[in-house]
Formats: structure tokens, sequence, C-alpha cells
């Protein structure tokens, strides 16, 4: 009976999460028209779900077992399991807040600030893993800038070499290949050797192909690259005639660069899914290990294939549900976005969520994708960034850590002195 309370919990943080985070994947997509709302709300939520179950265990691993230092629950297991539901319920009610006013908050803040919070009033300060915390901290002020980074330097050589060229669709044609190879060279190199090593595996065993672990991934990603770039090629080609001299080739262009943020946006989906799926299922599958083995998981433990499919469904739902509001604030309140330039926010965006990913940190994908934009708008025009839009999601990201913390250690003492009242 826990398990199905507490499954019931994640499911709704995951809603939440998916309501409030998924606009980080699609709302420069919509913002730029390069796809409808409804287009996003499909491709985000099939993507998302993919990445939560084939890359949801690392980070879901990272905060089950190292934010609260789990050593000192040993002789308390169900103090434990008193603070992790503690965790989902301030977790989720306060990303249902945020997303209620359409702010872009971070999923990562509430949840280790929620585990840290109960921790605290549990155990005391010696009860929280503070190099974890710093680890983790550290990632959230550095994503934004990583990614700021990425995406300013990607569109001011775009805005150089093709925007502010006379004769930008000879020079975009130029590019294509380029911007095909690193588009799928980015995922290529992340994602594909995970979600080919299956392939790998089923080639060798039933064909006894021994191919090197590198080599499915390195060929997948040379075709795919090649077959955009022609497409892209036959596509420009056949627009260019249609062009009359009085036209300007401008929505050529962005039309072109449509396609490959719609890529970039799948992108960020699937990064999303694979990282901030463990803001939602940690603290289940800290409870389930608890549950089967009546033992606190003191190292990495091994995430059941159906907590990351409570969690990918539960994100799925609150996107279709609740997430048009935030990807509005992100989509259009910031910064006018084009498709060029939403190409180059998405692609930095999901180079560092899904290193972030690789290596189990819980970051923001929040922190990342403003910091996208925001690195846009400086090339662009500092001028243009709507500086008061901005000032909200900062506040809402200072104040995300210590209002659930704050609000998961009240759930958890009220919890606490109910069940010691009841027994």
């Amino acid at each position: 009976m826990l398990i199905i309370i507490v499954a019931l919990l994640a499911f709704y943080v995951a809603w939440n999460l998916g309501a409030n985070d998924v606009a980080n994947a699609m709302g420069t997509s919509v913002g730029s028209k390069a796809v409808t709302l409804k287009q996003a709300l499909i491709i985000a939520g099939v993507l998302e779900f993919t990445g939560a179950v084939l890359f949801g265990q690392e980070v879901s691993q990272t905060l089950a077992t190292q934010i609260a230092n789990p050593a000192l629950f040993v002789d308390a297991p169900q103090i434990l399991v008193t603070g992790m539901v503690s965790v989902l319920l301030a977790g989720g009610l306060w990303l249902q807040i945020a997303t209620s006013w359409g702010l872009p908050v971070s999923s990562s803040h509430a949840v280790v600030g929620a585990i840290a919070g109960f921790s605290w009033v549990a155990l005391g300060l010696e009860a929280i893993d503070w190099f974890s915390i710093g680890k983790i901290t550290l990632g959230w002020i550095v994503t934004p800038v990583i990614s700021g980074l990425i995406a300013a330097l990607l569109y001011s050589q775009i805005k150089r070499w093709i925007l502010d060229q006379p004769n930008q669709l000879a020079q975009l044609s130029e590019w294509i290949p380029w911007l095909s190879a690193l588009l799928l060279g980015v995922f290529g190199v992340i994602v594909l050797p995970t979600l080919t090593q299956g392939i790998t595996t089923f080639l060798t065993e039933q064909f006894g192909l021994n191919l090197p672990a590198h080599d499915i991934p390195i060929i997948t990603g040379i075709v795919a690259a090649v077959g955009l770039t022609f497409y892209s090629w036959r596509d420009l080609n056949s627009q260019t005639h249609k062009l009359t001299n009085s036209q300007t080739p401008l929505p050529l262009i962005e039309r072109t660069f449509g396609r490959y943020q719609l890529l970039s946006a799948c992108f960020v989906a699937f990064a999303h899914g694979s990282n901030d799926v463990g803001n939602a299922i940690a603290p289940l599958a800290a409870i389930a290990y608890i549950n089967s083995t009546g033992r606190v998981p003191l190292n990495g433990i091994t995430i059941p294939i159906w907590i990351l499919v409570v969690g990918g469904a539960g994100i799925v739902g609150g996107l279709a549900v609740w997430g048009k509001k935030v990807i509005a604030t992100i989509g259009e309140s910031i910064i006018t976005l084009q498709p060029s330039s939403g190409f180059c926010a998405e692609l930095a965006t999901a180079t560092t969520i899904l290193l972030a990913s690789r290596i189990g940190l819980p970051v923001s994908t929040s922190h990342a994708l403003v910091g996208g934009v925001v690195g846009i708008g400086l090339v662009q025009n500092a001028k243009s960034l709507q500086f008061k839009t901005l000032q909200g999601i900062g506040a809402a990201w200072l104040v995300t850590v210590p209002l659930s913390a704050a609000l998961c250690a009240t759930i958890f003492s009220i919890a606490r002195l109910v069940t010691e009242n009841a027994n």
C-alpha cells in the first residue's frame, strides 16, 4: 500500500515537472514559430518519455543516495522513508505553484532543497552530504554560463558567416553540411553509444558480427548527417527557384534553420527526460529499496524500469495538460527568437544537459536554456533582453532551494509528530 501511495506522489511530482520544465525543450521552438504548440506537446511527450526510461538511471541514483548522508539513517530507515515522502509533497507543491505563475523554476533545486531540509530536521546538519550539495550547486552556477557561451559562440558565427553576408543563400548552402554534422555529432557522441549498445549485442549474439562498440554510433551519425545535408540542400534549392527578385531570402533561411531547431529541440526534450526524471523518482526509488530489503541504500542502486516509466508518464501528462504557461514565458517573454537563434539556444542546452546526464549530475535544464537564450540576446542586442522577466526568473531560482527546504522540513515535522502520536 505504501509503495502505491508513494508512486502516486512521484507521478504527481513528475506531472508538475513536466508542466514546468518541458517548456525548456519546446519553448523556443514555439516562440520562433518553428512548430505549433500542439506539435510541440506531441514531440516532447514522446522524447521526454524515451529519455527518462533510457537515461534516467544515473541522476536518479545520485539524488537517491548522495544528498542525505545515508549512513546516518542505517538504524532508522523509516525516518528516511518519511523524509522522502515529504520531499515528494514539498517538491510537487512548489513546482505546481511556480507553474501556475508561469515561472520556469528548477525541479533540481526543489528536490535537492527538500532532501536537505528534511535531513537537517531529522538528524542535524551532519545528515546532509555537503560535498554532493556543493558539487550540484556548482553545476547550477556553471550550467547557464556554459550553455550561454556555447549559444553565443555558435550564433555569432552563424550571424557573421550567413545572416550578415550579402549572398546569404549561397553561404547557408555551404554551411548546411557543417550544421548537420554539428547537430547530429553532439547527439551521436553523447547518446547513440547507449542507444545502440543493445543493437551491437544482438548482432554479435545472433550473427557473430564482432563489431566494435563505437562503430554503429559513428556509422549511424554519419548516415543521418549526410541524409539531413542532402535533404536540406534539395529543399533549399527548390525554394530558392521560387523566389522573385523583390523577395528577401531571409524567410527561406529561417525556414531551413527551423528544421534544425526542431531537431535540436527534440534533443533537449530527450536530454531533459534523461536528467530531470530523477527529481521525481529518486525518492520513490529509495523508498522501494528500503521496502524490499529493509535496508537504507548506501551506494548506487538499480532503478527498476517500472519506476522510470512512472516518472516518464507523469512528465508527459503534466506537459500535455499544464505546459502552456511556462512555454510562453521561455519562448516569448525573454527575447524575440527566430529559428536561427532558437537553434543555437536549443543545441547549447542539449549539449550541456546531456553531458551532465552522462556523469550523473542533476543540473538545471531551466538554467541551461535561459542561459542559452540570454547568450543569444547578448550577441544580438543586450537592450532587447526583457530584464524584468529575467529578474522574475532569477528570483524564483534563488528562493526555490530555501523555500522547498523549509516546506519539506515543515511537512516532515508534522508527519513525524503524527506518526509518533499514532504509535
